[in-house]
């Protein structure tokens, strides 16, 4: 089974488990806001590059109904780069001193469908927005020449021409900008009135970011009202 059929049939069970929750909670509230800590888990290509990751997760919204509400996220997911990453371009320039860091922010606007029963709550979510991925080595680092064009080389920034890394090539820093999407699902537990809820969330990202598309399944635990 892929990943993306494992993250279909995820979603598939949270239906059915939605579909048993019928009891409501008295509706009142116009404004949701959510505040949690993420685990990413790279997905195939990112996974090539990236290890397990941590980062946070916050946003505010608008109920229209108790099932049907928008929401305006920020993300931040710290991508740790992997040994696999670097190996190719340390062993290449001879030097085991290169070391480099990774980023992923998004603003995103989502939709919620969801089921509150008096202590449980499931909930559907998806959309769009901004994926902002940056990365950099701690100091510049130069090609050299005669250096074949693997894809961690390309993962950190650097351009190929015909199969070679481009000869005396200075890279320190790389960013991709793009609209990327998103779609997961959750759960809630209801710790206290009016509505204090804490929830867990498996949700999947897509950025067709520069070079290497990224995508991850963001597993967040966090607190919402």
């Amino acid at each position: 089974m892929t990943s993306a059929e494992k993250v279909l049939a995820g979603l598939s069970l949270a239906l059915l488990v939605c579909t048993t929750l019928h009891a409501q909670d008295d509706y009142s509230d116009k404004i949701n806001s959510n505040l949690g800590g993420a685990v990413s888990f790279p997905l195939s290509p990112t996974s090539k590059f990236v290890n397990t990751s941590w980062g946070l997760s916050a946003g505010s919204g608008y109920n229209f109904s108790p099932h049907h509400s928008v929401i305006g996220e920020f993300m931040w997911s710290a991508l740790y780069p992997s040994g696999s990453s670097l190996q190719p371009i340390r062993v290449a320039l001879n030097d085991n001193t290169i070391n480099g860091h990774s980023n992923l922010y998004t603003l995103t606007g989502n939709y919620r469908y969801e089921w509150q029963g008096k202590l449980l709550g499931a909930y559907f979510i998806g959309g769009g927005g901004w994926y902002y991925r940056t990365l950099g080595f701690k100091g510049p680092v130069t090609s050299g020449s005669d250096t074949v064009c693997m894809p961690a080389w390309m993962w950190w920034g650097f351009t190929c021409v015909s199969g070679m890394v481009t000869p005396n090539q200075t890279v320190k820093g790389y960013d991709s900008s793009v609209f990327g999407g998103n779609v997961g699902a959750g759960f809630t537990i209801k710790i206290g009135d009016p509505s204090y809820r804490v929830y867990i969330e498996p949700r999947y990202h897509y950025a067709p970011t520069k070079n290497v598309t990224t995508r991850l399944l963001v597993i967040t635990l966090g607190i919402r009202y």
